[in-house]
Order: structure tokens, then sequence, then C-alpha cells
């Protein structure tokens, strides 16, 4: 449980930078003319489908996860998760050069989202729910992030319920985006993307403090392993 409710919360935090980045892609969706009611499935199946590949994610990286516990350092690399995510967050020089890596898998996954051009010519409830499900795999830093964080879970199934939990975490402002249509200017998703760092910044220093086995009270967002400290 605690490993879905740090998805959730690290999914309503990186909001923000979602509907920044995928924002002109959740209003470019087919099925504007759409009744009300169909619309609105339609919408829910897209952000179901990226919720499905953020799990699917999410349990390939908790068996690299599985494996870091095994040999001892999950603790080391809650902290340099953490740590990385600060400066990403903190330094501008890091955050560009994040930037750039995050656009590399873009030649492959060119070929991956070729598909998406006649999903969106067909519309409708099945290629709705496909284009959600390649959206998932789309290049996005704070996706990442997130994989970063489900690795430090331990095990593949703790990852899979942080990893869906995220993706439920930004269905409400993703779907906020559809709703409201070009409401939502350019203007306005640049300027609220300018809080996606704060929220990189709170996972990173949780991430530390669990890995330093401090929490406290923060451990219910971000499950502390077992530490045990000598004494003398």
């Amino acid at each position: 449980m605690n490993w879905i409710l740090a998805g959730l919360a690290f999914g309503f935090l990186g909001s923000v930078h979602c509907v920044g980045m995928c924002g002109p892609l959740a209003l470019s969706l087919p099925g504007a003319d759409r009744m009300p009611g169909r619309f609105l499935v339609e919408r829910l199946l897209y952000n179901a489908g990226r919720v499905v590949t953020y799990a699917l994610l999410g349990g390939l990286v908790g068996l690299v996860g599985r494996v870091v516990s095994l040999a001892g350092f999950q603790q080391v690399l809650s902290i340099g998760v953490g740590a990385a995510m600060l400066l990403v967050a903190l330094v501008p020089w890091v955050s560009r050069q994040v930037r750039r890596l995050e656009q590399a898998p873009s030649a492959f996954l060119g070929r991956v989202m070729a598909p998406m051009g006649g999903l969106y010519r067909s519309g409708g409830v099945g290629a709705m729910l496909t284009i959600g499900l390649l959206n998932g795999l789309l290049p996005c830093g704070f996706v990442y992030a997130a994989l970063a964080t489900a690795v430090t879970a331990g095990d593949p199934v703790s990852s899979m319920a942080f990893m869906a939990a995220f993706g439920l975490g930004t269905g409400p402002a993703m779907l906020g985006v559809s709703l409201v249509g070009r409401l939502a200017s350019t203007n306005w998703r640049a300027r609220l993307q300018r809080w996606a760092p704060v929220g990189l910044a709170v996972v990173g220093l949780l991430l530390i403090v669990r890995g330093l086995a401090l929490g406290g009270m923060l451990s219910p967002l971000l499950p502390a392993p077992g530490l045990v400290v000598p004494v003398g």
C-alpha cells in the first residue's frame, strides 16, 4: 500500500510536467466531435493505456531492483537516485544534459510510434486504448525519474504498483487537459511546467531520507528498507 501511495503522490506532483510535455498530444486526440459520454470513455481508455504501459515498465525495472536488493545495495541506490534528482531539479546544466538524454531513444521510438498516425485517423475505442499504450513509451524525463524510483522498491510487484499508481496520479491532469480542450493554452502549460522541478526535488529528498533510514514521518510516502545500525 505504501508504494501505491508513493506512486500516486509522485504522479500528482509530476502532473505539471505531463501537462506541459504531453498536453498537446492529449489535445490532438481524435474524436473531439464525439457525444460527451463516448468522448469521456475514449479519454479514460487513453489514460488507462498509459497506466498499463507504466505498470509493465515498472515490472521490468523491478527485476533489476530485486537483483540490487539481494546484492545489498538498495540503500545506496535510493540515495544515489535521490541525489541525481536533486541535481536535475536544482542545477540547470545537469537539467539540460538530462533533456538531451531524454531525446536519445527518439530514433528507435519513432519506429515504434509509426502506427499512431493510422490510429489517429481511424479513431474509436480500440484506437484510443492503443494510443495510450504507445504513449507510455514516449521519451519523458519524469517517467524516467519514476522508473528510477521504482527500481529502489526492491521487487517487481512493488515497482509495478508504484508505476501503475504513478500513471493514475497523472490521470486527473491529463484528463483535465482533454476536457478543458484548447482553453489550456501553450503559455499556460509552459508556466505550469516551471513547477516540475519542485516535485522532482521533493521526491529526491524523500529517496535520500529513505536511503538513510531516517524516514520517521516521511517513511509512509517512500517506505524505508530495513537497516540495522551498529551500536558502540
